[in-house]
Formats: structure tokens, sequence, C-alpha cells
């Protein structure tokens, strides 16, 4: 029997998703307003993907799209994702969602139990095999005290003013140099200035980067116990300084300011000029890498666990990496939320499944088909 799949959002990455789904056998409907994204999938996909020019903010549309669907993926911007998970959620359908929400998405946990739907959130590279890696580590060793996760999507070519490129809105981007960064010290929650305490790193294949405080435990800060975790975002040496300069001069800052009579809010301007600056050329290729490791005890042993992922454009499907490792995973997901091999009501974080040697072994299985590699060691701590 053919499944069919819904995809909220028609951006780099729901594109993705949508055209992994239709090539795993499923019916796809895909939907956004913006008539042009629209446009070039149904280029791309020679019209085996159904388009909707849709608002997916109007929750009545929404209903009536998704009544058909056996599953339905959420790749929509930050700020609808929590109303269009209650709006599935009242749907009966189970979901999976990219969104990176700003508020905690676990707040629609009772709902989903009640409509008996099994909702997984955050399922992109960085939160989602991030946090899933976190909690297999933690499964996998005796003791674990220790977590770091460093992760970036990065231009493969650099470029002067700003070393860096944006593979989605550079508005979620800003949001991310601005929100406080949650780390957990000695089993307690801490927060740091977003883009603190930058430090150089070597990483293989890509040499020296630059690692500052961001806001990417999310979940991980209260649902496992370790004593110390933090996640730090990758950039090349410059950017960051330069975006801690934009901040301090008030160029991300929300509150209104009037020009020429007209009231504006700087984040908005900055976004906007961004939007150009920060803009991959099509073709232009990107790099995404992450490091998730573990410390802890593994019998009389104290060693480190990690994985590193390193990943690059696809020339032959004109698949950034970053749309790649963040689609893949959540269409992996949904693909085992479709045939009932995950099916828990409530909302649920990656690391749910960290335990889950099945979910573990078919996701990764899934994603190495995909050229989506996470190199896994282990090595003694001296």
């Amino acid at each position: 029997m053919v499944m069919n799949a819904v995809v909220l959002g028609a951006g780099m990455i729901g594109s993705v998703i949508a055209e992994d789904l239709a090539e795993s056998g499923f019916q796809v409907t895909i939907a956004d307003r913006s008539a042009s994204a629209l446009g070039r999938i149904a280029e791309r996909s020679n019209g085996t993907i159904a388009i909707r020019e849709v608002d997916c903010s109007d929750q009545e549309i929404l209903t009536s799209l998704v009544s058909e669907a056996d599953v339905v993926f959420g790749a929509l911007p930050s700020w609808l994702g929590l109303d269009a998970l209650q709006t599935v959620i009242k749907a009966g359908k189970p979901y999976c969602d990219i969104s990176f929400m700003a508020e905690d998405p676990r707040k629609w946990g009772d709902l989903a139990k009640e409509h008996g739907v099994t909702c997984i959130v955050d399922f992109g590279v960085a939160p989602g095999m991030s946090h899933l890696l976190c909690a297999h580590a933690v499964h996998l060793l005796d003791s674990c005290d220790r977590l770091d996760i460093v992760v970036g999507g990065l231009p493969i070519e650099r470029s002067w003013p700003w070393e860096y490129k944006a593979p989605f809105s550079p508005r979620d981007v800003i949001e991310e140099y601005i929100r406080p960064a949650r780390l957990v010290e000695h089993g307690q929650i801490v927060t740091r200035e977003a883009l603190s305490e930058g430090v150089l790193m070597d990483l293989p294949g890509v040499g020296t980067l630059e690692a500052c405080n961001s806001d990417g435990l999310r979940t991980l800060c209260d649902t496992l116990d370790v004593p110390f975790m933090k996640e730090r975002t990758l950039r090349y040496p410059g950017h960051i300084e330069l975006m801690k300069v934009l901040r301090a001069g008030g160029f991300f800052a929300n509150n209104s300011i009037e020009v020429g009579g007209q009231q504006i809010q700087p984040i908005d301007l900055t976004a906007k000029i961004l939007i150009d600056g920060w803009k991959y050329e099509q073709g232009e290729a990107d790099l995404t890498v992450m490091r998730v490791e573990a410390e802890g005890t593994l019998g009389e042993e104290r060693v480190k666990l990690f994985w590193d992922l390193l990943d690059y454009y696809d020339a032959d499907k004109d698949q950034s990496s970053m749309a790649r490792t963040t689609a893949f995973p959540a269409a992996a997901m949904g693909r085992m939320l479709a045939d009932k091999t995950i099916g828990i009501p409530g909302v649920h974080p990656p690391e749910t499944f960290g335990n889950n040697e099945t979910v573990v072994n078919r996701l990764l299985a899934d994603l190495e088909a995909r050229d989506i590699h996470f190199q896994k060691t282990i090595e003694s701590v001296r």
C-alpha cells in the first residue's frame, strides 16, 4: 500500500524531505505559500510531488491539508512551528518536525497523548542526530559525565566580509546569535551569552574553526542525567567577532526605532541586508561538520566515545549539505512513524530513541545509504 506524506514548508530542507520520500515510494504533497519555491520543486520532481500553494499558518487549511496523510513533516520557519504542531496533533496525524521553534514543543505532549498521536520534534542534524547520539552514548557507556557537541554549516569557499553563508533564514541565524546559551555544569543548568567563550579547534578534513557557545542543548538540559553538557557552533575564524560587534552596536535589537518617519526593528533591517550577503548562489558548495563527544567509563576503563560527521554539497542532485544532513534524518524517522516502528503517543525529542537499538541502527543505515556517514571512534583516556 502506498503511503501518503505531507510536507509543510517548501524551502531548502522541506524540498529535500519531499524528494527523499518520493524516491522511497511515498505519495508526497508539499505545501507552502511561496509559488516560486513550489515551482522549483514541481520542475525538479517532474510532477511526481504534488504541490499546494497555501498559507500554513491557517489552522483550518492545515487541518484539511493533512486529513488524508499517513505522516506529516514540519519544515516551517521557527515562528510557525508550535502552532503547526498543535494543529497536526488535533488532526490526529503522526508528525516529524525540524522547525527549531523557540518554545518548548513538549507543552503539547499531553494533547498528543489524548489524540493518540506520536510526534518527534527537533529531528534534523543538530538538534536531531546530535541529541540521539548523545543519548546513545549514555546508553552504551556504563557511566557518562560529559557530553560535548560542536556543529556548523559552512560554505566551502570562504569570502570576505562575512566568512559565512546561511543555509537557512538569516533571521533564524541571528536568533541563535542573541539567544542565551544554556549549558549544564555540575548537574545545574547555567546560561552563557551566545557567541561567548570562543576557542579554536582543528577537526579532520576541515582545518581550524572557531567554536562558541550556542543554545543547542534544548531538551537535553533536563532529559539526560549528565553533569557536564554543552553545544557549540562552529564558524570560520573572524565571523564570530564580527557578529559580536554587530550585536553590541544594536543591529540585532528587537526594539522599534524611527527612521524617516517609519517604525522599524533593527534586527529586521539587518536580516534583510544579510539575505543577499549570506545567500548561497546556485550550485555553490557547502559542508556540514559535527562532532558528538562523550566521556565516561566502560568497564574499568575511562574512555571517550565520539561520532564525526563531515558532509558536502551533492552536485549531482543539487542538494546542499545542510539540507541533506537535516532532511534525511527527518525523512528516516518519519518513515518509522508511518510503518509503526515508532508509535509512542506524545511529543518526543530525539534523545528519546537513543537507547532503542532498532531505531538507531535503522536510522544510521538509512543515512549510510544516502552517503551521510557518522564515523564512530572510541579511545582510552589516559
